[in-house]
């Protein structure tokens, strides 16, 4: 009984794995994510969901200099 479970359990694990090959590359999603929700907060007034927005718009910012700085050549290994 228990290893049919598991079975169906590893099964649907299988099944609901998103393996898709990104056509555009992070950065650009990154940007377009904050692009995104800065144009929608743009056309709420102020309050909670326009500051939920802002910080996410931040956040997409922030992640895509670091992922600016991880991909230069400029980074040096810890010494």
């Amino acid at each position: 009984m228990a290893s049919s479970i598991a079975k169906t359990w590893r099964l649907a694990m299988i099944k609901r794995r998103n393996r898709r090959k990104q056509t555009i590359s992070f950065d650009k999603r990154l940007e377009h994510a904050a692009r995104a929700a800065h144009e929608a907060a743009g056309t709420l007034p102020e309050g909670r969901e326009r500051e939920i927005l802002l910080t996410k718009a931040r956040q997409a910012e922030t992640a895509r200099r670091i992922n600016g700085w991880l991909a230069s050549s400029d980074l040096q290994s810890p010494k």
